[in-house]
């Protein structure tokens, strides 16, 4: 699954646009990139923890020439840990959990603002004088 596949699932599931799941993710994935960059930890429980380790210098092999050797240098590396309940799942030892999805409760009341029912049943009587109109216009032709 790539990112477009992964904001078009969420967007399915929870009932948000996809623009809306789309900065959802790039958010998420930046704050996540940013916490490691600065050497913190992101722990989401049940799922597994975001941290950056420190891999030390080498010596490795050249795969074209096995006889050379190169000089790894030291690097930071991010590393991904499972959690317990993402393996346990993964593992086929538990269920995946049904998915909860809340809806906001600001956004009830705006959905409720935006129907505006009087204007609705205004329109119908307007197309209904257009006929009149052009029956009018008809008759006066003749």
């Amino acid at each position: 699954m790539n990112k477009a596949e992964l904001v078009n699932q969420i967007a399915k599931s929870t009932g948000q646009t996809k623009m809306q799941v789309h900065n959802a993710v790039a958010a998420m994935l930046h704050t996540v990139t940013q916490a490691l960059q600065k050497g913190d930890r992101v722990t989401l429980v049940g799922f597994g923890t975001f941290e950056r380790r420190q891999r030390q210098a080498r010596t490795g092999v050249n795969p074209q020439n096995p006889k050379q050797k190169l000089r790894i240098e030291a690097a930071k590396v991010p590393v991904f840990r499972a959690g317990q309940e993402l393996k346990d799942v993964v593992d086929g030892r538990a269920k995946l959990p049904a998915l909860k999805v809340e809806k906001p409760a600001a956004a009830a009341p705006k959905k409720a603002a935006a129907k505006k029912p009087a204007k609705k049943a205004a329109k119908p009587a307007k197309k209904a004088a257009k006929p009149a109109k052009k029956a009018a216009k008809k008759g006066k032709r003749r």
